[in-house]
């Protein structure tokens, strides 16, 4: 089965990424590299997004399309990165999913 971990960063984890060390920082990269090596059998795709300010958004419920600079919702939770990975069931999803080093919460969703 194959399923997206969408990686989320909330507002506290920005803060406290933004107020580490540069070698803190480092670190904290290497371990999400160390991750990423652990699990690449499993893992397809993956990527980090860019910074929920520069989406641009296209709304189709009204009337005209509505075309809008940044994310619709404004929230405190952002989809930072995603990636896809091919596993027997979810429950092995959540096992790759439990060890993920950096934002404090991974969604993840089956693909079809």
């Amino acid at each position: 089965m194959k399923y997206v971990l969408m990686f989320v960063e909330t507002e506290e984890f920005a803060k406290e990424l933004a107020a580490m060390s540069d070698g803190e920082r480092q670190a904290a990269y290497e371990q999400v590299s160390e991750w990423f090596a652990r699990y690449s059998a499993q893992i397809g795709h993956h990527a980090h997004l860019e910074p929920a300010h520069t989406a641009t958004t296209l709304r189709l419920d009204g009337p005209d399309p509505l075309i809008t600079d940044g994310p619709f919702v404004e929230g405190k939770e952002v989809v930072s990165g995603y990636a896809e990975v091919e596993v027997a069931d979810l429950d092995e999803a959540l096992a790759i999913a439990r060890a993920w080093p950096a934002c404090p919460v991974v969604e993840i969703r089956p693909l079809t």
